[in-house]
């Protein structure tokens, strides 16, 4: 009791905390120092996510290689390669510096007792599910061995500020694998995801106590490894066919940036008693939210229709501002009429077939100018707070009835 009762340490005000000196580092990717917040935290404890073979080891030898060249010692522990084949996947990928030192170790003790010999400025464990503490008899991989080594990887990097990354695996389910408490004791929860298909690949924060959580980064593999990408709506437009039904082009925030992406319907017969509804990229129930509406607002008997959609690209959006574009979509295919060229849909839709305001539309309506759109379909009641626009045109839908009568 008598330890409880003597505190390591005084409490302090919190006003005189010195915060002028903290800097954060930065990786010099760009797209990743984004998601971060705007680099890496001192003491921080950073876990990263994804499928097998999606790119996390790939992004954290780039990120690495990135801080190494500033001067930045790195440590990369791996419980899964050998050093020869991280030296392999570090030349492929031309990120070679003699500031990296690699090391293949699983047993927490040994990692924690060559962290204080080399005293590296950052730290990268991949992955956390192989390191095992030789003091519990579980597995490597159980969930007592994934809580005991975060928790002393976490107490050493918070005692000595040096930020670490951890690599996790995921469930079937797509979440990371281990206990809950996992995603609780670190300081940042960050998702790599995509299709192995796609060459886009998404990194996205969960959880971030030092920035937002709703900034994304775009990356494309290649050959060479993860190249940014700069301008992601250019991207995932830039196949996108002309004057095709079913196509419909609407703007989603991600974080701060607004992105450009072409929202797929197809809306065909059906015999079945019950018609299928497969919604790739985007909230299964929205989309059958609003195909009821149309059943019931526009008389689209959209019941015996099969609904396939797709957001191109392999992006997941999720929010209500691309309604109308969902509509639109389905209602394209629905009557076999194309939109017409260099149109842009935004706006909510709810359940009695309004159109409701949106936020950020000015973020997303110079996004729709900058790529070249001329005509861009606005709820009403932001296009009465709209201040006017030069080389684009705004139109004002009221309900979903009247954008329909607009649009086709």
């Amino acid at each position: 009791m008598s330890s409880l009762s003597s505190p390591q340490s005084e409490p302090v005000p919190i006003d005189s905390i010195d915060l002028e000196n903290e800097k954060r580092l930065l990786t010099g990717i760009k797209e990743f120092d984004r998601v971060l917040g705007g680099g890496i935290v001192s003491g921080s404890l950073i876990l990263i996510g994804g499928d097998p073979g999606i790119g996390k080891s790939t992004l954290m030898i780039q990120a690495l290689d990135g801080l190494a060249k500033q001067g930045h010692k790195v440590l990369y522990i791996s419980g899964e390669e050998s050093i020869k084949q991280i030296s392999i996947r570090s030349k492929r990928l031309s990120a070679v510096s003699s500031n990296v030192l690699i090391v293949s170790e699983i047993n927490l003790d040994s990692i924690l007792s060559m962290f204080e010999t080399t005293k590296p400025d950052v730290l990268v464990i991949d992955s956390i599910q192989t390191v095992f503490s030789p003091d519990l008899t579980s597995a490597p991989g159980s969930v007592s061995q994934v809580r005991e080594s975060t928790m002393r990887l976490m107490l050493m990097t918070k005692k000595t500020g040096i930020p670490s990354f951890l690599v996790g695996h995921v469930t079937k389910e797509g979440a990371i694998a281990g206990p809950r408490l996992l995603e609780h004791m670190v300081d940042t929860v960050l998702y790599f995801e995509g299709d192995q298909n796609h060459v886009f690949r998404i990194l996205r924060a969960v959880k971030n106590r030092f920035g937002s959580t709703n900034e994304i980064g775009v990356f494309e593999m290649k050959e060479k490894g993860l190249d940014e990408v700069a301008s992601p709506s250019a991207a995932f437009l830039s196949e996108r066919s002309v004057n095709a039904p079913g196509s419909v082009v609407t703007a989603s925030m991600e974080g701060t940036r607004p992105i450009l992406v072409e929202l797929q319907a197809l809306a065909s017969r059906t015999s079945l008693g019950t018609p299928r509804r497969t919604i790739l990229g985007l909230d299964y129930n929205r989309v059958a939210l609003l195909v009821a509406v149309m059943e019931k607002k526009l008389g689209m008997h959209l019941m015996d229709h099969d609904i396939f959609m797709n957001v191109v690209g392999g992006i997941k959006v999720d929010e209500p501002a691309v309604d109308m574009g969902i509509v639109s979509a389905v209602a394209s295919s629905f009557l076999d009429k194309s939109i017409r060229d260099k149109t842009v849909v935004l706006g909510e839709v709810g359940l009695t077939g309004e159109v409701r305001a949106i936020g950020h539309i000015e973020n997303r309506v110079a996004e729709v100018k900058k790529m070249g759109f001329t005509k861009c379909f606005i709820p009403e009641s932001n296009l009465n707070h709209m201040t006017e626009t030069n080389g684009i045109k705004l139109i004002g839908i009221k309900t979903v009835s009247e954008a329909m009568e607009v649009l086709f």
